[in-house]
């Protein structure tokens, strides 16, 4: 019932305030706040300047839609987050830290990771392009070799050589001639794989101490009592003394140094 009044009583005050407002701006049109006005319009040009701007912006927009499965598949995000969620699971800590917290510090270590890579992209590809030295599909051709050399390093050569061989594609000379197509779906199997191996190494200790917990409790006659509840602050306590996300988070850098 509380909760009904409280939406009713914010209902009105916004209807108030809106209200108000519109009087205001009718009653003073002209000593109000101007509020900025939007007109689309959709119509036909003879200037060839104005559909390549039309195309440029569709491109862009397309590119935006696309920047969630890029962040994913073509930058570290995907190794940093799969142990941070390790982390989580083996400590048994439900929703603690919150994915929300997880995914903040991922994208956050991604930036930091990436920033060389960002950089590079920026001097070769995007300034040039905008100071008219280079065209777009030279920009493109640039800025995915720093791309390119990132994700080759961390990818391993029987995973590329998978899809290679599914494409009949030949062993490429250098970076630069392997495609994008080939060259992502193996970047992400190799991240996968490399993030699982490092989870497993972090539920060693934990498991272990799962472990003794459990067998304590056995010998104890207590196997009525979950060993979870018990090992739980004990694997609190362990990474909290070997200050458990600095190491985590140094493995995690120093994984991509190749």
């Amino acid at each position: 019932m509380n909760i009904r009044l409280i939406a009713v009583a914010m209902l009105l005050l916004f209807s108030f305030a809106f209200g108000t407002a519109e009087t205001a701006l009718a009653a003073d049109p002209a000593g109000g706040i101007g509020i900025p006005g939007i007109d689309v319009n959709i119509g036909t040009s003879n200037n060839p300047a104005d559909v390549s701007s039309s195309i440029n912006l569709i491109l862009l927009i397309t590119l935006l839609s696309l920047a969630p499965a890029i962040l994913i598949m073509m930058t570290c995000f995907t190794r940093i987050v799969i142990v941070l969620s390790f982390v989580r699971t083996s400590l048994a800590t439900q929703q603690m830290p919150p994915n929300q917290v997880l995914i903040g510090l991922a994208l956050f270590i991604t930036l930091f990771v990436m920033s060389p890579v960002i950089g590079q992209v920026n001097e070769e590809a995007y300034k040039p392009y905008m100071r008219g030295e280079i065209t777009q599909t030279e920009a493109i051709s640039k800025a995915s070799v720093p791309i390119k050399k990132f994700m080759a390093a961390q990818t391993r050569e029987k995973d590329l050589q998978l899809f290679l061989n599914y494409t009949g594609t030949a062993k490429p000379q250098t970076v630069e001639e392997i495609p994008l197509t080939v060259l992502v779906p193996a970047f992400a199997i190799s991240e996968i794989k490399t993030a699982f191996q490092m989870g497993f190494m972090i539920f060693i200790p934990f498991l272990v101490i799962d472990m003794v917990v459990a067998s304590t409790l056995m010998a104890m006659g207590m196997m009525m009592l979950p060993p979870v509840m018990i090992s739980l602050p004990f694997k609190i306590l362990l990474f909290i003394l070997v200050d458990g996300w600095y190491l985590v988070v140094k493995s995690l850098l120093f994984s991509f140094n190749t």
